[in-house]
């Protein structure tokens, strides 16, 4: 608390844009807004006294009115294969959870927007938790502050080396339900003066809310990652209950809108393989005709990725996991189509930290778990293949 008993302002919750208009606000110009920005991003400063090039008038302002305020961590998890997961206290009883996993040629941290979900797919475990509250632009982005800072430290890099060079929006939460907090956290994390990232390195996956999309097109174009599931809209209502809204035939004209501003030429799209659920081949060239536009007036192909997910079980779901043979059945059946397939290494199973797998500590306000106790996800037969249009 400050001095007239209002909570100190948090320096994370802004923007380069943001935090300048704040400065303006305490009658400092904008170049010291971007020393400030530089300090707490680049360098990890939490204190102000140790910001030397600031005017200790800017120094002395701050101290009585602002902070960088960081999550506590509960706890810290490794995993053999180098993945590690933070559980990070975000008060009330609740807590997210953040994800580094290191490669050869990359860091990605997988980063949360939201304390639970309210989407409720049939597969994640976050969905089983429900939903708190959505996560402020401060939370999104200690997350990344905490993890790049303490791995610079822990890995001994160079100085100006980063340690995460990927930041994925896949962790617990519907990023694009969380919109207002979610694009400054965005646009900080591309910001040459904040954390440099590339658009091609920032990527946000949704579930499909159609209308945000749009908006990310136009605000905030990064790299886009969907949560498709399943290749018709029977299947689909059943996994992810949102495409009841926003059903397939909508979500991809979205996709190829986006296209029109993505940094990446393609949208990657995420399958969970769930055996006898949607891993069969008729399945399979189902994906492809809903990815070729069959049935949408003659559309062209969404230029795309598939990237299929090995299911990481739990018990409250009632699914299994395809076999590995069925998905390398299905990988194929669209790679001979000339669709981009891969299969996603499992990392960080042992500590609960791989796809879906993400569940933190909750306080649900929507009785999630009440609400999915139901019958097993229905598996509908595939209609006939349409006749080949003629081109």
């Amino acid at each position: 608390m400050t001095g007239s008993d209002q909570p100190a302002v948090n320096l994370l919750d802004f923007d380069l844009d943001g935090l300048a208009a704040y400065c303006e606000g305490l009658g400092e110009k904008r170049f010291r807004a971007t020393q400030l920005f530089r300090w707490i991003h680049q360098k990890g400063a939490a204190d102000f006294g140790a910001m030397s090039d600031l005017a200790k008038s800017l120094r002395d302002k701050l101290a009585g009115v602002a902070e960088i305020r960081p999550l506590p961590v509960a706890t810290e998890q490794a995993s053999a294969d180098g993945t590690i997961k933070w559980l990070f206290d975000v008060g009330g009883g609740n807590a997210v959870e953040s994800v580094f996993i290191p490669e050869d040629d990359r860091g990605t941290l997988c980063v949360s927007s939201q304390a639970g979900c309210a989407v409720g797919c049939r597969f994640c475990s976050t969905g089983h938790q429900g939903f708190s509250r959505n996560l402020t632009t401060g939370e999104i982005l200690a997350q990344l502050w905490y993890a790049e800072h303490h791995l610079r430290q822990r890995l001994k890099l160079a100085p100006g080396e980063r340690a995460i060079t990927n930041v994925v929006m896949m962790g617990m939460g519907e990023p694009l339900q969380n919109y207002s907090a979610l694009v400054p956290a965005l646009k900080v994390m591309l910001d040459d003066h904040g954390y440099g990232l590339s658009r091609r390195r920032v990527t946000v996956s949704t579930s499909g809310v159609v209308p945000m999309m749009d908006r990310l097109r136009e605000d905030c174009p990064v790299a886009l990652a969907v949560s498709l599931h399943a290749p018709i809209d029977s299947l689909r209502n059943d996994l992810v209950p949102l495409n009841k809204k926003y059903p397939l035939v909508e979500l991809m004209a979205a996709c190829r809108r986006y296209l029109e501003a993505a940094p990446r030429d393609f949208i990657t799209f995420e399958y969970c393989m769930l055996d006898g659920v949607n891993d069969s081949d008729d399945q399979a060239r189902e994906l492809l005709a809903l990815i070729d536009g069959r049935g949408e007036g003659g559309a062209d192909r969404v230029p795309c990725k598939l990237n299929l997910i090995p299911f990481n079980p739990f018990p409250e779901s009632g699914l299994l996991r395809s076999p590995r043979n069925r998905v390398q059945a299905f990988a194929k059946v669209l790679q001979d189509a000339g669709v981009v397939t891969t299969i996603r290494k499992t990392r960080g199973d042992d500590i609960d930290a791989a796809c879906g797998q993400l569940a933190g500590e909750v306080q649900d306000r929507t009785r999630a778990a009440e609400r999915m106790k139901r019958l097993p996800v229905r598996v509908v037969a595939a209609p006939p293949d349409p006749l080949p249009k003629s081109r």
